[in-house]
């Protein structure tokens, strides 16, 4: 019997980055993915919706071009079953780029559901593999409330949206997470009247204050409609309708609930298993676990206080490190109107606020178009701790929005 290196359950980033880093190593690798290769991320998750917004940003440009009679169109449109398509070719192209990288580095692919057997055995479609090391990383799926069980049809999980292959007029989304904020955004775009319902007492309890109030402003500008503090009480999938905690009634043709992802189950993992990826239960983010994959097989170090948190869209909302709320903090905040940038690419909305604690950036939170990329340019800050004097004799470029981040600092 072949005795591999390693053995993987799980083909998302986790899974398929500690197979090919193992790999470059020159270690005997299998891994096993019972869907498709790329896990969550790129066949439910983060691609296919980042690819929906792409379009969904495009259009929403247009239409203000054409309110502003820089373009001009006798009607205006845009077919949702060609955007479905384009979704469907992202992905695909991607999967088999990857899948070809796998193949390259020689490393043994097993598509069927494996399980933890005897310490240092995985077995699969009734075979048995023999491996001196396990990582499980088998990732984590939509997070089911009981009374709101997906059904597919009217009530949807994040995995049923991203089939639909038509519009509906309505809907309501039921959590302000990540996942919540964009769909709003992509549904508002497309021009379905959207309403979103969030427990906590702002949208996107997990951010800054201050980013809260701002979206719930977009929010307010764009035509979503929202509740906080509010809940399901129940839906009437015959009548097409849900009621909320304060008594309202709201009828609508399907309901998203966007209220988180848990982790997947790991039965008898043993002491040589190795969890990392989604299913570890911690930070459930790509890149979060790629980092986790990296460590584990080079032994590169992350800090896990400063991994990066961006929710897509126009304007992008990234954050990283400390938020207002959580202590005492020099702040200045710029607001992106003053950047000559974003004036030219009528990109206007958001602002740039960091926090310092002492000579150190403690925290920043962006609403910005490039705030993903913005965001990164602070983590490197933090993560090598440069002081705020040191970071203000670096030359920005301009125009720019990263010039943003030194205007801030000079401000300080």
């Amino acid at each position: 019997m072949t005795v591999y290196d390693y053995g993987i359950i799980g083909g998302g980033p986790a899974g398929y980055s500690a197979a090919i880093y193992a790999a470059k190593l020159g270690k005997s690798v299998v891994l096993f993915e019972k869907d498709k290769i790329g896990g969550t991320c790129l066949n439910r998750g983060c691609i296919p919706t980042k690819t929906f917004l792409h379009w969904a940003d495009l259009y929403t440009e247009f239409k203000s071009g054409v309110k502003k009679e820089i373009y001009r169109a006798e009607e205006l449109g845009f077919s949702f079953e060609k955007i479905f398509e384009e979704k469907e070719t992202v992905c695909n192209n991607l999967r088999k780029a990857l899948e070809l990288v796998l193949k390259t580095l020689r490393i043994k692919v097993i598509p069927y559901e494996a399980a933890i057997g005897n310490t240092g055995k995985i077995t699969a479609n009734g075979e048995v593999y023999e491996c001196s090391k396990i990582i499980a990383a088998a990732g984590a799926k939509p997070k089911e409330i009981k009374g709101l069980e997906f059904d597919g049809e009217f009530i949807l999980s994040s995995d049923d949206i991203l089939n639909l292959k038509e519009l509906p007029s309505n809907i309501v989304i039921l959590g302000s997470g990540a996942i919540g904020i964009e769909w709003a955004r992509i549904f508002s775009a497309f021009d379905v009247d959207t309403t979103v319902v969030e427990m906590a007492p702002n949208l996107l309890p997990a951010a800054d204050i201050e980013i809260s109030k701002r979206i719930e402003r977009m929010f307010k500008k764009s035509g979503i409609k929202f509740y906080t503090e509010c809940s399901i009480l129940s839906a009437d999938r015959a009548n097409k309708s849900v009621t909320l905690s304060n008594g309202e009634i709201i009828q609508t043709e399907a309901l998203f609930v966007a209220a988180g992802r848990v982790k997947n189950d790991i039965p008898d993992t043993g002491e040589n298993v190795i969890v990392i990826g989604d299913c570890a239960g911690e930070i459930q983010l790509a890149h979060y676990a790629a980092c986790q994959a990296k460590n584990v097989i080079l032994g590169i170090p992350y800090n896990k206080e400063l991994i990066p948190s961006v929710v897509y869209g126009e304007p992008e909302i990234a954050w990283v490190g400390k938020r207002e709320q959580d202590g005492e903090f020099k702040k200045v905040l710029l607001p992106i109107t003053a950047l000559g940038k974003a004036q030219c690419d009528n990109c206007t909305e958001g602002f740039i606020k960091i926090l310092v604690n002492g000579d150190k950036i403690a925290g920043a939170h962006i609403i910005s178009k490039e705030a993903s990329a913005l965001v990164q340019q602070i983590v490197i800050a933090m993560q090598n701790n440069i002081p705020v004097e040191k970071l203000k004799e670096v030359c920005f470029a301009h125009p720019t929005y990263s010039e943003g981040i030194f205007e801030g600092l000079m401000r300080l």
